[in-house]
């Protein structure tokens, strides 16, 4: 009797070990922080519902909520994916693995961590609304925000690529000027690093990136606060113009495969979805049907 016993409870051990969901890392986006009740913090409780006992870890760069916000606009950008590589390698509950879900510029944010800090290991990346190939242009700003917003305009009009601004505005660092584009190349310090463009390649942002189960991209078709909004897709304008798309296929970024993207989609790994509405506008049950149980079950 004590053996049967025994083993039933052995079995019972295994069963919940085996069916523990993966815990979850998210950051949000620009003028957003880690817990805001009405956007991460109703993002982590869905999770949290539809994914019974899995562990969620909103990022927060600083030490309260303000912070948190305020560094979305004045921090450098590497700095804070240090910052991030950190708190998740310390992180007891993500040290078999985790799945990422990234909102408008915390997307790109944790594509950086998978290229560059794989351990412990990122499983899916899910980003919406981020901009992949940076933005030209600075179109729209959330309302309430509006002192931050001036100055995030008064310092990309006083010199997008000088090193001041490069070093204090987030919205800086992916600044994609087609137009000058042997100037991003050089003074770009995120985007176009991380997006292997400079002249000095690293190889292992493909290596880490290509190790992703799934990459998935959703872009919103109105959306008013990327420019363009295809960069949701990894795609931008041509050099020279700033008119015609550049499909991401036609790309030097996938053609020469700078960060694995060309590996994960001849793998069936990459994935594009859109969604109708204007920057991270989706309904819950699309991304519930669509997401958490597609990409996080």
């Amino acid at each position: 009797m004590m053996i049967v016993l025994g083993l039933l409870l052995v079995g019972s051990t295994l069963e919940l070990v085996v069916s523990q969901p993966t815990p979850v890392v998210i950051w949000h986006g620009m003028g957003d922080s880690c817990c805001n009740p009405a956007s991460m913090g109703s993002i982590k409780e869905m999770i949290e519902t539809e994914l019974a006992g899995v562990y969620v870890h909103s990022i927060m760069i600083g030490n309260n909520i303000i912070a948190d916000m305020e560094n979305g606009f004045f921090k450098d950008t590497n700095k804070q994916i240090d910052m991030a590589c950190e708190m998740i390698a310390m992180d007891p509950e993500l040290q078999d693995g985790y799945n990422a879900l990234g909102f408008s510029q915390g997307g790109q944010f944790l594509r950086a961590i998978a290229q560059r800090c794989p351990n412990p290991p990122m499983k899916n990346l899910v980003t919406v609304g981020s901009q992949h190939q940076g933005v030209f242009g600075f179109p729209n700003c959330p309302g309430e925000l509006v002192f931050f917003c001036d100055i995030v305009r008064d310092l990309l009009n006083y010199g997008v690529y000088t090193d001041l601004v490069q070093s204090i505005l987030v919205q800086a660092q992916y600044w994609h000027d087609p137009l000058h584009f042997d100037t991003y190349v050089e003074k770009s310090r995120f985007i176009a690093e991380i997006n292997n463009e400079k002249p000095e390649k690293n190889a292992t942002y493909a290596e880490n990136l290509a190790k992703l189960e799934n990459f998935v991209m959703i872009m919103h078709y109105q959306d008013t606060m990327v420019e363009p909004k295809e960069s949701e897709h990894f795609e931008f304008y041509a050099p020279g113009q700033a008119e015609v798309i550049l499909p991401l296929q036609e790309s030097p970024i996938y053609l020469e495969d700078r960060i694995g993207l060309r590996a994960l989609d001849e793998s069936g790994r990459l994935h594009f979805l859109a969604v109708e509405g204007d920057h991270l506008q989706f309904s819950r049950q699309w991304f519930i049907d669509e997401i958490i149980k597609v990409y996080f079950s």
